[in-house]
């Protein structure tokens, strides 16, 4: 690892911004605020969140940190923000938060919590309802400018009050050896803003896996696991205007909506996977798309499909912002990398649905939530305030990649800094204005559970798309009337 602190997948980041001693101090001043707790000092606001993000909130080696940003914000110098590292699995995180908040815990004061599960705490009250303590000028610069998907996320289904601030979002796009595809007589030069339907972007994709040689045509995730069912396989269902529960206006509320994962349009992004994955002699493989994805896709989560692509073994790849900070830099393909929004099977004027259809990407992304129990809200307000401000986001972004949520910002960060995400940056805001949230409810890990099973299922052939579909649709429907039930409905 060379001393530099792991992203978000365990890759050595390129730049390193603590040494080695500097981020063993914080840890250990972290470990010593959280086993006081109460007698920390008074100044100190403690702010969960991972690695990434503590290696860039101090330094003592005269670098730009998010500590001196805030401060530049407004923030009191005297009010110190120290971030206490979690796990950086998303599932184990948000046990050891439910943990915490159930006992009634403090320090932490804010919790940087997931997208994806922040609503289930809003539900539960285990969050502090900033609509009523925030100040006005701020939230409605919040509410107004921030990224609404992200803020759909980050507010109460119930009651549209803003429980969360969103740190940073995160988005898939489609990574593509530009050099590969234009040797094999493709014109890529619209992809970025006006990408293909998915049958141009296979044929193209396999025709210059089979000029270049390369290993594979197209790396994705499809193991069975939270990624599948909230991320890779929304992308790919949105773009033929698929979905779960019908229009997006159904993803926050669980117990009386529809099940719609048996229609044709998740069928046919089924189908189009098994293409991708066993070729024409699958009985259930959509006919026109060719076989463009090893077998082993069905094994492979964020880092075991990016892996081949930086390696030079794959035309194409799907994945988050950071893997173009991984593959763009010109010790790798340069701008020899094509980034592109996801592809498309069906226009969004032609959706029966509303939200899906065309483009989409799937969110990702963190939030900030002010712990209910904390004795220094005051303080810890003014923390989130301080992480409203433009100059804060730009620096996490130059400092660590993470995306501003207000997406305007992008064209406003340091070329030299941010590295080679500045050449992307339509592409990351036309998939940040498609972006599709997670269906984030309070059974949404069960629900999570049942759809990753069944779409792995028919993934690798274990299944048919009707069959794993039907069996689909009954545990979800099961699942909305037990959530029915508990309601007395």
């Amino acid at each position: 690892m060379g001393g530099q602190p792991a992203d978000r997948n365990g890759r050595s980041t390129r730049r390193a911004f603590v040494t080695t001693a500097s981020t063993a101090a914080v840890v250990a001043g972290i470990g010593v605020a959280g086993c006081l707790g109460q007698t920390r000092d008074e100044r100190t606001i403690v702010m969960t969140g991972d690695t990434d993000f503590q290696d860039i909130m101090h330094t003592d080696d005269g670098e730009p940190s998010v500590q001196e940003a805030l401060w530049d914000a407004g923030l009191d110098e005297d009010v110190t923000v120290e971030v206490q590292a979690s796990v950086d699995d998303s599932a184990q995180r948000m046990q050891q938060y439910q943990s915490a908040l159930q006992a009634g815990r403090s320090p932490p004061d804010i919790f940087m919590m997931d997208s994806g599960w922040t609503i289930p705490f809003i539900l539960r009250e285990q969050t502090t309802n900033l609509t009523e303590v925030l100040p006005t000028d701020v939230r409605d610069r919040v509410e107004d400018e921030y990224l609404e998907a992200a803020l759909e996320t980050a507010r109460d289904p119930e009651t549209g009050d803003l429980h969360a601030i969103p740190l940073f979002p995160d988005f898939g796009t489609m990574l593509y050896r530009r050099d590969l595809i234009e040797d094999a007589g493709y014109e890529t030069d619209g992809w970025g803003t006006d990408p293909p339907t998915w049958q141009e972007f296979a044929e193209a994709t396999s025709e210059a896996q089979s000029v270049a040689g390369t290993q594979y045509g197209f790396t994705t995730q499809a193991a069975a696991y939270e990624g599948l069912a909230c991320c890779s396989f929304v992308e790919v269902m949105s773009t033929w205007a698929g979905a779960y529960y019908g229009g997006t206006e159904n993803l926050f509320t669980a117990g009386d909506r529809p099940i719609t994962v048996d229609e044709g349009p998740v069928l046919d992004a089924i189908r189009m996977m098994r293409a991708f994955i066993h070729g024409s002699e699958d009985d259930h493989a959509l006919e026109g798309y060719p076989q463009i994805c090893p077998s082993a896709i069905v094994q492979w989560s964020e880092q075991e499909s990016l892996d081949p692509f930086a390696d030079g073994n794959a035309v194409s790849h799907r994945n988050w912002p950071f893997a173009i900070a991984e593959t763009g830099g010109e010790d790798v393909f340069g701008e020899d990398l094509g980034v592109m929004p996801m592809p498309y099977a069906v226009p969004e004027d032609e959706s029966a649905y509303e939200g899906v259809g065309g483009t989409a990407a799937a969110l990702g992304g963190w939030h900030l939530t002010l712990n209910p129990n904390t004795e220094r809200d005051e303080r810890a307000l003014e923390v989130l305030e301080a992480f409203t401000h433009d100059d804060v986001m730009l620096t996490i972004f130059e400092l660590q990649g993470f995306l501003p949520p207000i997406l305007d910002l992008v064209e406003e960060a340091d070329p030299d800094e941010i590295g080679p995400v500045a050449r992307y940056v339509d592409q990351i805001r036309i998939a940040g204005e498609n972006a599709v949230p997670r269906p984030v409810t309070d059974v949404w890990p069960e629900q999570s559970a049942l759809i990753f099973q069944e779409v792995h299922a028919a993934y690798r052939g274990a299944k048919s798309p009707e069959a794993a579909m039907d069996d689909l649709s009954g545990r979800l429907e099961r699942s909305e009337r037990d959530v029915e039930g508990q309601n007395g409905d």
